[in-house]
């Protein structure tokens, strides 16, 4: 499972010109999921995106998490995070998860992040063609996989 985290200003998702998602300062997280991955991989992931310490302190020193700022979270799931690109131009996503994995994976996700921040957070629609607009803070972005826990 791939994250790709991002410290933001402001952010929305919109589809089919509707916005679905907004948000005010906090994290727009990008979640990529493959065929292996379980609920294991999503309980650590979302544990430690919301103890991610990359707001400022009252020092401007990276130092607080979307916890101790009461920030705001968007998660979109994004197959293409497992993009392959060692043959030819055309990127592969065999490693990428079939929705049947994924979907559950996703919602799971949504939920488990939900209880680690205790409050509600925004979603994309799996599967739709989004439109993210985002304004990143700092920029802080952060990739985690959690095939590298250790």
């Amino acid at each position: 499972m791939r994250a790709v985290i991002q410290r933001v200003s402001e952010a929305s998702v919109t589809v089919e010109k509707k916005v679905i998602s907004s948000i005010d300062q906090g994290l727009l997280i990008l979640l990529g999921i493959e065929s292996e991955d379980n609920q294991e991989d999503v309980d650590w992931l979302s544990g430690k995106i919301a103890r991610l310490r990359i707001f400022d302190d009252e020092n401007g020193i990276m130092n607080k998490s979307i916890l101790d700022v009461d920030g705001k979270a968007i998660v979109v799931s994004q197959f293409t995070l497992h993009a392959s690109t060692k043959k030819g131009n055309r990127p592969s996503y065999l490693k990428a998860a079939k929705p049947n994995i994924a979907v559950p994976l996703y919602e799971y996700f949504v939920e488990q992040f939900e209880k680690d921040l205790g409050k509600k957070v925004g979603t994309g629609i799996f599967g739709a063609d989004m439109k993210i607009r985002l304004l990143n803070d700092g920029p802080v972005t952060i990739t985690i996989d959690t095939k590298n826990k250790e």
